[in-house]
């Protein structure tokens, strides 16, 4: 592979997110506390419980995590409920590669 296939799949996100919905593990209560490379200005720390909140932030780990990111701070079952209001907000890319690999079905996801 070379040096510009390996950044390419750095930057996709076929090559930034889990290989499906099982991997992701994060939690469905408490306080997460992103780290630096994640954190934007005033959202640093994000209470799950908080439905806006939690939604900004798994666009925020969606758009600019790593695989791990992904993974850690993302729950499958409060990603399917937040992915019709979460997808619109996304890359027309990046929501089809989510909804691939974590089995998401556009709008109608939360209704499953």
């Amino acid at each position: 592979m070379s040096l510009a296939d390996w950044l390419a799949g750095r930057k996709s996100p076929a090559g930034r997110l889990p290989e499906g919905i099982d991997e992701l593990r994060g939690p469905t209560r408490g306080i997460i506390v992103l780290p630096r490379h994640l954190a934007f200005p005033g959202m640093r720390e994000c209470d799950v419980a908080d439905d806006v909140t939690r939604r900004n932030m798994y666009g925020i780990v969606l758009t600019q995590g790593q695989r791990n990111d992904v993974a850690r701070f993302l729950n499958p079952q409060l990603l399917r409920t937040d992915w019709p209001l979460i997808r619109e907000t996304l890359d027309p890319k990046l929501r089809g590669t989510c909804e691939r690999r974590f089995q998401l079905n556009g709008p109608a996801a939360a209704k499953a």
